[in-house]
């Protein structure tokens, strides 16, 4: 995108038809990756044209063309590269303004303001200035809500996609139900049902429809928002249910909570986030250490009160995770946003939600990110490079980039 918008500090005197331009207007990478390295000038080119037949028009800027830059011109850049030290990166002649424009790569020890400042009284210049980058007035996804995810952009996961966007990587979302049909969530999801057999309530509930949204609602379609790892594969378990007839508030309990751990484990899950918190259970930590034992990362959240000795986080090796907003850093404790974040709502509908749960499902998509990339990065290892580099809340871009040793990242 920079180095199309690079091009039109170049061409935006240029006519609507695409000029085809000689090598010299041809700026060098560098220019493209570095315009504030250079400096662009114009000087005048006073070329006579030659007389147009009737009923026709002289050529355009290409090489073939009649506009060429003259003696004064060249003798003009000549000087400017001899008296100031610039070496010439790109020249064109822009009939319309009667000009040779030239791009010189400034040099190394050069104050760029104080050298432009000079150009510009020089008697053979007629313009000086630096070569100015643009970006096209785009934003990186369709989907409408996208600029109001803020959680999104807070973790750098526009950038992260670049590396990964967690194909590959089954994610076992233990909660509630899930609104199937939701126009914003892939057309395939895995689903199995531990508490009834209530269709209706399933589609109709509201925590799992936010969670899953979080990690996978589809990028680029034209609605909504933006999932973290959009294609990721989710299996989706039913073990809780409405604690009301209304509200995103949920129960669980051993048992429903114990068949879709077991699942999960049967169907070689890749990571299980698990969006709620409560006591101690024996039978429910068994499970999760079965998880870890077969390289399974289980990522919890911390309750609303704050303790890490709770289930599932008080389990060694479970990455715990908690609201960035609302407590204080706590070793061992992942945290990203969690304060009106905006995801999916049942009936094809969206909201803002609070709680760890969703700070949760954020870190569960952002492990995805990373396990797409190196199949076998184990829990420890996914939790250390999201505590890198961030007092606050991880950077997924950042994360990727070190995993996969390249750069690119801000």
């Amino acid at each position: 995108m920079k180095s199309v918008a690079c091009l039109l500090a170049l061409g935006l005197c240029a006519c609507s038809s695409t000029p085809t331009l000689r090598s010299s207007a041809t700026l060098p990478v560098a220019a493209l990756m570095a315009p504030q390295h250079y400096v662009l000038v114009t000087v005048r080119n006073p070329v006579g044209l030659p007389t147009a037949r009737a009923a026709s028009s002289p050529r355009g800027y290409d090489n073939v063309g009649p506009y060429l830059a003259g003696s004064v011109a060249r003798a003009a850049a000549h000087r400017l590269s001899r008296d100031y030290g610039l070496v010439e990166a790109a020249s064109w002649p822009i009939a319309l303004l009667n000009v040779h424009c030239l791009v010189y790569e400034l040099p190394q020890d050069a104050d760029p303001a104080l050298l432009v400042a000079t150009l510009a009284h020089d008697p053979q210049v007629e313009s000086a200035q630096m070569l100015q980058g643009f970006e096209a007035a785009a934003h990186p996804y369709n989907d409408p809500y996208a600029q109001l995810q803020k959680n999104v952009q807070q973790m750098d996961i526009e950038a992260a996609h670049g590396f990964s966007r967690g194909a590959g990587v089954k994610v076992a979302v233990i909660d509630t139900g899930v609104e199937m049909n939701h126009p914003d969530l892939p057309a395939t999801l895995s689903v199995r049902n531990f508490v009834d057999n209530d269709a209706s309530a399933f589609n109709a509930d509201t925590h799992g429809t936010a969670v899953a949204g979080l990690i996978a609602a589809v990028p680029d379609n034209g609605i909504g928002i933006v999932g973290i790892a959009p294609d990721a594969t989710l299996l989706v378990y039913k073990a809780c249910w409405r604690a009301a007839a209304s509200g995103i508030r949920a129960v669980c309990n051993t048992f429903t909570l114990a068949q879709a751990l077991a699942a999960a484990i049967d169907a070689h899950a890749d990571i299980i986030n698990l969006s709620l918190a409560g006591p101690s259970d024996p039978l429910l930590t068994r499970l999760v250490r079965s998880a870890l034992e077969a390289g399974i990362i289980v990522v919890g959240a911390v309750p609303a009160e704050g303790r890490t000795n709770a289930f599932p986080t008080g389990i060694a090796g479970v990455i715990a995770v908690d609201t960035v907003e609302d407590h204080p850093q706590v070793a061992g404790v992942l945290r990203a946003p969690g304060r009106e974040v905006l995801s999916l709502a049942p009936q094809g509908h969206y909201d803002y939600y609070s709680g760890s749960s969703l700070a949760t499902a954020e870190i569960t998509g952002i492990v995805a990110l990373l396990r797409s990339s190196h199949p076998h990065l184990s829990a420890q290892e996914a939790a250390t490079r999201l505590q890198a580099g961030s007092p606050a809340v991880p950077d997924a871009c950042v994360a990727l980039g070190a995993l996969l040793h390249k750069s690119g990242c801000t």
